[in-house]
């Protein structure tokens, strides 16, 4: 074939594209492993932060959250437990989610070396520039908050992004979600301004309005759906862990969308 001519060229531009494809695909296939094990030790770290509990090495991250996070629950609007398999709440999309009209409750029940019990649910919303999430730790009590952690896909540098700095989620350890009986999340405001509906309330990040209003939408948002199931924590009606249950037990409470079992 003469090499000088266009078919020649087209043919061989074709074979290269398709050889060059072919090689990308098999090394996009042969990383997509450990770029989803890196994504989930990510989303594992952010958890445990809430908790209070240090980011550990990275091959050490999916062991020290397996040591704390008990189980995985969904939870229904009634606060009942519609399921409890391994990592069913992890696993949720919250990007996702947060579109459905109903909605997967996702809770993570955590044991502290203490033998405190936390509930860990996570949040997802929408910031100056894009998105913002993060994961919201409950007390046993239902009511008090024990930590947060927020992360964002593109807020300003010093600004929108200050949500991620300790400090900022600090200030969210041990305000309440209920006031009176009443559910109504923790305002975000700027400093001087008062909540009218009595609402616990924090100062907002100074330059970052719109991204510290967001966090407070969020929250409000995605936690109000929990109002039932964090009022059974209160009543002491919490989610029995099935780790703690004789095989028997376990398949009868996972048999069960009901569980009144105390802690």
């Amino acid at each position: 074939m003469n090499k000088n001519s266009n078919l020649y060229q087209i043919l061989y531009a074709a074979v290269m594209v398709l050889l060059v494809g072919t090689v990308l695909a098999f090394i996009y296939m042969a990383l997509k492993p450990k770029q989803n094990e890196n994504i989930a030790n990510d989303t594992r770290k952010q958890i445990l932060s809430a908790l209070h509990i240090a980011a550990p090495d990275d091959s050490q991250v999916k062991e020290t959250y397996e040591k704390y996070i008990i189980q995985d629950l969904l939870v229904d609007k009634e606060g009942n437990i519609v399921d409890s398999a391994a990592n069913v709440a992890f696993n949720v999309e919250m990007k996702k989610n947060v579109k459905l009209t109903e909605r997967q409750l996702p809770v993570m029940k955590c044991r502290l070396d203490d033998g405190s019990i936390k509930y860990v649910l996570p949040v997802y919303g929408a910031g100056l520039w894009g998105p913002i999430w993060g994961y919201i730790a409950v007390n046993d009590d239902g009511n008090t908050i024990y930590g947060a952690n927020f992360s964002h896909e593109g807020e300003t540098p010093g600004l929108g992004a200050r949500i991620t700095e300790q400090s900022f989620q600090d200030l969210f350890k041990d305000k309440h979600l209920f006031v009176n009986g009443e559910f109504k999340s923790v305002a975000i405001l700027k400093k001087g301004q008062k909540t009218t509906d009595g609402a616990e309330q924090i100062d907002a990040l100074t330059g970052a309005t719109i991204t510290s209003r967001g966090v407070s939408d969020m929250m409000a948002d995605c936690l109000a759906p929990y109002e039932a199931f964090l009022k059974r924590l209160q009543s002491g009606g919490g989610a029995q862990c099935t780790a703690d249950l004789e095989p028997a037990a376990i398949e009868t409470i996972e048999s069960e969308t009901n569980d009144n079992q105390p802690e």
